[in-house]
């Protein structure tokens, strides 16, 4: 039975064009059966002829319905189908519900977006639109922009020892990307094993099993991965690293163990993939350069705009051996064909003009003020705790003696209104960093760090 709701927002030549569109879809109306015609249905619903026919024309065009000579209209044949039968809506786990509305996050690789330069790049933005040629809005080589491939050349070998040619720099939609490339390029040519720092982010975790590689951990310390611990009995398609402030226990490889890590790769013939992670905010001494600058041949370094400047900025990095470069750039293209063109000239003068190096200085001065006031309250709170890692990055490991990180706790903290990420949902061999937390600081204020201390007190009070 056909109706209409004359208050309805929606015509009514569209209420009777749904309707008997979804009773033919329903199979109210079967395949071949006669419908009344324009003048009866206009009747039986008291509304103009011209609404019936105005939505039998559109139900014809489609091919719902089908006019037979002197005889009528017809639902048409071939167009019904056995559905599916539908599957309950999954039940997600639900949030806590006494869970305070104001809650303290201390995700790490969280930068801080409050001082993103707006106003900078706005203005950036505006020149390139207005002064590049008309090709630079065409599509681009997979490889990037040759303008930021070039200014970024020049800036890795100045802050971070990285020599290499624009031509080894494939741009890239995040480092995620990159890594995930590389994962796909060299485990296609070697045994797909990848030996691996242990602990490390659950994402690099993914992204080489999602490239079809088996992951071997090697044990991390308070300095970094643990050379004489690297695999022998099997040669791993490459060796991944966090040198400059391992995530997440924020160790900075010494020399001594990239040495180590040069002459393992010389003996097992394989690369090394470095993930230049945080590498920019140093507090305390001179940064170390990078392993790339060690040994350009046997190292592919990767990096990313996202901690720097805002993770909004989709644009990281490859600087890839140039036996690896052509094949990269093939695989890349075949991902996405290119990324931002017009971002990466933003950015390419944004680094030209010096307002990279401005802005990283600035991010120093307010991420050590926060580190700062994290460890104060710390210790205030806790003098007990042990504070591990470099002064370095936007994220420290604190340890608690005597208190395990369980869902359990992670729960209770919860509830008084603090998120903390336990070591141990980063290992891969699990029982070493039970009474581990990390911290990120990056995009909390002072105070919110103070208040977050606080609180993360208050939880484990209560589970002592």
């Amino acid at each position: 039975m056909l109706t209409v709701k004359r208050e309805s927002k929606v015509s009514l030549t569209q209420q009777v064009y749904e309707q008997i569109r979804n009773s033919i879809l329903e199979q109210k109306f079967m395949e071949g059966e006669k419908l009344p015609s324009t003048r009866e249905l206009a009747s039986s619903l008291e509304v103009s002829r011209n609404v019936c026919l105005e939505a039998f024309d559109r139900l014809i065009t489609e091919g719902y319905l089908e006019v037979r000579p002197r005889s009528g209209t017809y639902v048409a044949k071939g167009i019904t189908f056995q559905r599916e039968k539908e599957q309950p809506h999954p039940v997600f786990p639900a949030v806590v519900s006494n869970i305070s509305k104001d809650v303290i996050d201390f995700r790490a690789a969280n930068p801080a977006m409050d001082h993103f330069p707006r106003k900078i790049w706005g203005r950036l933005t505006k020149e390139v639109c207005n002064d590049t040629p008309e090709v630079a809005f065409a599509y681009s080589g997979s490889e990037g922009v040759k303008k930021l491939r070039e200014v970024l050349s020049q800036y890795l070998m100045k802050i971070r020892g990285v020599r290499c040619h624009a031509d080894q720099i494939i741009i890239t939609s995040g480092a995620t990307q990159a890594l995930y490339m590389i994962s796909r390029l060299i485990t296609n040519r070697n045994d797909q094993f990848i030996a691996v720092e242990d602990p490390v982010t659950d994402e690099m975790r993914r992204i080489f099993s999602l490239a079809g590689a088996e992951v071997h951990p090697v044990p991390a310390d308070e300095e970094g991965i643990i050379p004489e611990s690297l695999p022998l009995h099997r040669k791993p398609s490459f060796l991944f690293v966090i040198p400059s402030h391992q995530f997440p226990l924020g160790g900075t490889l010494s020399i001594q163990r990239r040495v180590k890590l040069m002459e393992y790769s010389r003996k097992m013939d394989t690369y090394i993939v470095e993930d230049d992670y945080d590498s920019e905010f140093t507090y305390e001494g001179v940064p170390v350069h990078s392993i790339q600058g060690l040994n350009p041949e046997r190292v592919l370094y990767v990096g990313t705009f996202s901690k720097i400047l805002s993770p909004a900025l989709r644009i990281g990095y490859a600087v890839l051996p140039p036996n690896l470069v052509d094949s990269f750039r093939e695989l890349k293209w075949y991902t996405d064909r290119h990324t931002s063109s017009l971002e990466q000239l933003v950015l390419a003068r944004f680094i030209e003009e010096g307002f990279l190096d401005r802005h990283v200085r600035q991010m120093k001065k307010i991420y050590k003020k926060r580190r700062e006031a994290l460890t104060a309250s710390i210790r205030d709170h806790f003098p007990s705790a042990k504070i591990l890692g470099q002064s370095a990055g936007m994220h420290l490991v604190v340890e608690f003696p005597g208190v395990v990180f369980s869902e359990e706790v992670k729960e209770l903290l919860c509830e008084t209104g603090v998120l903390v990420y336990p070591v141990e949902d980063y290992a891969l061999t699990k029982g070493a960093h039970q009474h581990k937390i990390v911290l990120g600081y990056g995009s909390l204020t002072e105070k919110r760090i103070v208040e977050g201390v606080k609180r993360l007190s208050e939880g484990l009070q209560k589970y002592t």
